[in-house]
């Protein structure tokens, strides 16, 4: 693909597909074997940011044709009592998957409450059980951004066999399992990180690159093997004084505007990656209702 060429991979476009096509296999699941998936969020505290991300997945929850349910905990809620709640959760028939949202108050242990979730509910994908099973190539529940990268990139280029990825970022939520992921689409991964020789020439040789970091802007231009496949999971909010005094916006962890003219494709912040994860939250809910039931997993692809 040519330098000047550069696709614009729309993840926005591609979710709403993913989130219709969920719609359709939910209602065959209650037309057919009447089973209504069922998706538990639980909150603790008042973080803004995480009240409107669950907000978002309880409305398209519901547009999806499932069944939604809401607990909101206040911020000094002990680990006990969200322990109890998990526990409540696990026996719930009509539970098909739980999500706590991330962060948790200080005075809970975030792990101790992923691993306390039953592992076929686990639709974030965080449980130890459910990454074993993905390092090991079970039929694990998937971490819904990684998942999401996967599909953009199968979307894009087509089989992914042979060529050279670059994961910069080894977090437990997207790093590792998308090393996994695309090793199980043989792929050759690298996974780089902060401590990285040469992290710029790393990134150089990558046919696909992925930037997980949390750093602003930090992949630059010349970081990219020109037609390069960019996928950016960064979301990061800066100062944007050219829009007056404390405006903000939105960047990635690559720059953009030097990377999009170099790369073959590239994903766009906001709109690339982000929209994928709540779709594929869907996803894993009618995932985890099926396996839980012994009926077949309806195919995903679009």
């Amino acid at each position: 693909m040519a330098a000047d060429s550069a696709k614009i991979i729309d993840g926005k476009a591609f979710a709403g597909r993913l989130t219709a096509a969920v719609a359709v296999q939910v209602a065959a699941l209650v037309a057919g074997p009447d089973v209504r998936p069922g998706l538990a969020v639980v909150l603790v505290g008042d973080n803004p940011a995480s009240a409107v991300y669950v907000r978002n997945k309880g409305r398209q929850t519901l547009a999806a044709g499932m069944a939604s349910f809401e607990h909101k905990l206040p911020a000094h809620t002990s680990e006990a009592a969200l322990l109890a709640l998990i526990d409540q959760l696990n026996g719930d028939d009509a539970v098909d998957g739980i999500l706590v949202q991330l962060p948790l108050p200080e005075q809970i242990d975030a792990q101790a409450v992923i691993n306390a979730i039953d592992p076929a509910k686990d639709v974030d994908g965080f449980h130890v059980v459910n990454a074993g099973k993905l390092a090991t190539g079970g039929d694990a529940l998937v971490p819904c951004t990684p998942l999401g990268c996967v599909m953009l990139l199968k979307d894009c280029l087509g089989d992914l066999a042979g060529r050279k990825a670059v994961i910069v970022g080894r977090s437990n939520i997207v790093g590792k399992p998308l090393a996994q992921l695309l090793l199980a689409e043989n792929c050759t991964v690298t996974l780089a990180h902060s401590r990285t020789r040469d992290l710029a020439g790393e990134c150089r040789r990558a046919d696909i690159l992925v930037a997980a970091v949390g750093r602003p802007e930090m992949v630059r231009g010349d970081w990219i093997k020109p037609g390069a496949a960019v996928i950016d999971v960064g979301i990061n909010r800066v100062d944007a004084p050219d829009k007056g005094p404390g405006a903000t916006r939105l960047v990635g962890d690559v720059a953009f505007g030097e990377a999009a003219p170099v790369a073959g494709a590239i994903t766009p912040v906001p709109g690339g990656v982000g929209p994928m994860t709540i779709a594929c939250l869907l996803r894993n809910t009618v995932t985890a209702a099926c396996r839980r039931r012994g009926l077949p997993v309806p195919d995903a692809a679009l």
